[in-house]
């Protein structure tokens, strides 16, 4: 072998020892792995799996109305059930977070309050929807 060529083997394989030892001792963010984790969470029950294995069919839109296609079966869900259900779980998920963040105002209670209030308005909101999707039947419209 040339003296070129192996002094281009060794360089490459000190630069390949390189990345493997900064690719072994990688550490992450702890932030950067909650988020990843919430993200995961929130797609898997959102139904994305079943999303991308069965591609659901969609609500068509026809001259202003929507047509929805009903599923035949009971274990079917349309597209557009999977990704409101994936923004109200990240909706109950940012009321989470809001409701931790107040607790960091001690120092200024209104600010503590109103945090609070937004945090649990949030959570409410999301979880009131979602019960509505799960069991539509238990809740009946307002009639006067």
């Amino acid at each position: 072998m040339s003296r070129k060529a192996k002094k281009g083997a060794t360089s490459l394989s000190i630069y390949l020892q390189k990345i493997y030892w900064k690719l072994v001792t990688l550490k992450p963010s702890a932030i950067l792995l909650t988020i990843l984790a919430v993200a995961t969470s929130v797609f898997l029950l959102g139904g994305g799996i079943y999303d991308i294995l069965e591609q659901p069919a969609i609500a068509f839109i026809s001259g202003g109305r929507v047509i929805p296609y009903y599923p035949q079966a009971l274990n079917e869900q349309l597209l557009g059930e999977s990704i409101a259900s994936m923004i109200l779980y990240s909706l109950g998920i940012m009321g989470l977070l809001l409701i931790y963040q107040s607790t960091k105002y001690a120092y200024s209670p209104r600010e503590a309050y109103t945090t609070l209030l937004i945090g649990l308005l949030l959570l409410f909101i999301g979880w009131v929807i979602v019960e509505f999707y799960l069991f539509p039947s238990t809740i009946k419209p307002f009639q006067p």
